[in-house]
């Protein structure tokens, strides 16, 4: 099974694993048969609920049936994004990015439940053909189902950041105060090509960051200023994870 890799806004980088198919159908099998034991036993309650009159028992057993018809709705918006059924598959709902879905996607992805199980092998073919082993309702939610254990197992890719250990100081600790869009121009200015447009844009942009951050620092070159601030935001990062 492929990975998907996200990078998160604090440049951690996460291996998340999709589900198997296999995983997904013994999650909803699962979850079938508590379902069916839940809706069987209530039933056999009210029905032998001497105590209760007959509008009583039409009005419980529509809630039972309501019960269950929202059930994967909302267990995975209440237990993150996780039914009985996934939590023992250890399996649950994320959305793309790696971040917690909403309600809104909670709720699509159950919308087109109805549609995934009734036409069963679209809802299948779906999957398979998916890259990340997602479901129409995934589709449309833009979320994916992925396995646990490889969530919880976050990997910080130090390739990339070599220079930063445990004994790294920063030089401009006003770097933390960046946004990671701020950061994003910045990068984008060193990553261009090298020429005289290059140049000035790094000519005009360093002032502008020495001014927004209130660093009076101007011995260092604006090259270097921009990757030291870069690093430095980075370094913080890494230090929220």
């Amino acid at each position: 099974m492929s990975e998907s890799n996200i990078i998160t806004g604090q440049y951690v980088q996460i291996s998340q694993s999709p589900a198997s198919i296999g995983e997904r159908m013994l999650a909803l099998m699962i979850d079938a048969f508590i379902l069916f034991v839940y809706a069987f036993g209530m039933g056999l309650l009210i029905y032998n609920a001497d105590y209760l009159n007959d509008k009583l028992q039409l009005y419980s057993a529509f809630f039972v049936f309501l019960s269950v018809l929202f059930y994967s709705f909302y267990m995975e918006l209440f237990n993150h994004g996780q039914s009985l059924g996934k939590m023992v598959m250890r399996i649950r709902v994320v959305k793309k990015d790696g971040t917690t879905p909403g309600i809104g996607d909670f709720f699509m992805r159950w919308l087109f439940l109805i549609i995934d199980i009734g036409f069963s092998f679209v809802g299948v073919a779906i999957i398979l053909l998916t890259k990340n082993s997602q479901r129409l309702g995934d589709l449309a939610a833009h979320t994916m189902v992925i396995k646990i254990n490889n969530y919880h197992k976050i990997q910080v890719s130090l390739d990339e950041f070599s220079y930063l250990d445990r004994n790294y100081k920063p030089v401009y600790p006003q770097a933390e105060d960046l946004s990671l869009n701020q950061i994003e121009v910045i990068q984008r200015t060193l990553d261009a090509d090298y020429g005289p447009d290059r140049e000035r844009r790094i000519a005009t942009l360093a002032p502008k960051v020495r001014e927004h951050l209130g660093i009076s620092d101007t011995r260092t070159g604006n090259e270097k200023f921009l990757y030291t601030i870069i690093r430095d935001y980075q370094h913080y990062s890494l230090e929220m994870v």
